[in-house]
């Protein structure tokens, strides 16, 4: 399993995990660029992780490309040095993502090769680190303007072909703003085509289940989006210790639209939005309100129930049934119709977002339109069969 590691994480309890010995920079060591002629004077070990070694670094001499204080984050392994430093110049002056200022190889006196690249340095630190320091969520509007930013980013990712893998609170960066800022993509991979690639190597911290379990075996952009979902539900929360779960969704301290956004982000893997461009509608346009529409008959309708109903939901099925409707579990592509009761308190992500609700939403972004019946209404259709059925 990959671990990932934090570009600019300031981690004390890191640094005492470190050997002295393993360390590749020591304090006051000057790292001089060959590609650009820059010299970075190494101050402190930040952290370590899958990739190699961060360290603050202060720039020597002038640029007006590169700032002055940065971090310089360093490997011996040359394979995620190569995506971390493609990425960078792929993602280069995108105002959410940390910038790659410089990648280079150092060669040791003893023939040792040394991956360096030359990071913007977020001096909150992570987003982990952020809200443990804070002790407290983010307001709606903030997690919803910063998210967004975010998926910015991995929505040109995705639109590239590019899956990140790798989004956990240790990726996320707090920069002035406070803005949030995407970095580290040493797993991230392109993919051939949108089936996705092959789950080999991934964080286990946000992972979907069904990935970690091996239930399903390539990893796709609604996996990605899977952690952009707990991203939202941990700044909601201000706590990055437990991943956020289905049944937490309804006690998030937020609208229910964002109830219902989290949801489906975590939530039955085939109905999570499929891109971050789709997550990105979503949060831009609430969906329209469910409203009761009419109905003359129940005869050939596809129908389904949900809600509490006032008498036992066997005997609605069998009125149903008698009165020509054909019976569902749950809304499908093929339901018309869908009998409301009251609302349940504990349903999934608000009053109007119980998981048929929510389905029958998803529905309807894709074109397929079922109408809601009040119970009173269903039965006075079933009473109105019965009573044609008497007379004839």
């Amino acid at each position: 399993m990959h671990t990932s590691t934090a570009t600019t994480r300031t981690m004390s309890a890191a640094r005492s995990r470190v050997d002295p010995a393993l360390r590749l920079f020591a304090p006051g060591e000057v790292v001089t660029s060959p590609e650009t002629r820059l010299g970075y004077a190494i101050d402190r070990l930040l952290g370590k992780g899958g990739f190699g070694q961060v360290y603050l670094a202060r720039r020597l001499g002038r640029s007006s490309s590169v700032a002055e204080v940065i971090c310089v984050k360093a490997s011996t392994r040359i394979d995620g040095w190569l995506r971390e430093a493609y990425f960078g110049q792929l993602l280069h002056g995108h105002p959410r993502a940390i910038r790659v200022y410089d990648a280079f190889p150092l060669i040791r006196p003893d023939g040792q090769v040394v991956y360096c690249l030359t990071l913007e340095y977020a001096r909150h630190g992570d987003l982990e680190t952020f809200l443990r320091r804070a002790g407290t969520g983010w307001p709606e509007k903030t997690v919803r303007r910063e998210i967004a930013g975010i998926l910015e980013v991995l929505g040109r990712l995705h639109r590239g072909q590019v899956l990140h893998r790798d989004l956990t609170p240790l990726n996320v960066f707090v920069c002035e703003g406070p803005s949030l800022k995407l970095g580290d993509f040493g797993i991230a991979r392109h993919q051939s085509d949108g089936r996705g690639i092959t789950a080999r190597t991934m964080n286990v911290m946000t992972a979907p289940s069904d990935i970690i379990a091996g239930a399903v075996p390539k990893w796709q952009a609604r996996d990605d989006v899977y952690q952009v979902g707990q991203l939202i539900g941990m700044l909601l929360v201000g706590d990055t210790r437990e991943r956020i779960r289905t049944h937490a969704v309804r006690r998030l301290p937020c609208s229910d639209h964002l109830k219902e956004i989290v949801h489906r982000c975590i939530g039955e893997r085939r109905k999570r939005y499929q891109s971050a461009d789709e997550l990105i509608h979503a949060l831009r346009n609430p969906p329209a309100p469910l409203r009761v529409g009419a109905l003359r008959s129940l005869r050939g309708v596809h129908l389904a129930f949900t809600g509490i109903l006032s008498r036992p939901r066997a005997e609605a099925a069998r009125a149903a049934r008698r009165a020509g409707a054909i019976v569902h579990g749950g809304p499908s592509m093929r339901t018309t119709v869908v009998v409301r009761g009251r609302p349940n308190a504990q349903q999934a992500a608000g009053k109007d977002a119980g998981l048929k609700l929510m389905e029958i939403k998803r529905l309807a972004e894709k074109g397929h339109e079922i109408k809601l019946l009040d119970e009173r209404r269903f039965w006075r259709l079933v009473a109105g069969t019965r009573v044609r059925h008497t007379e004839s």
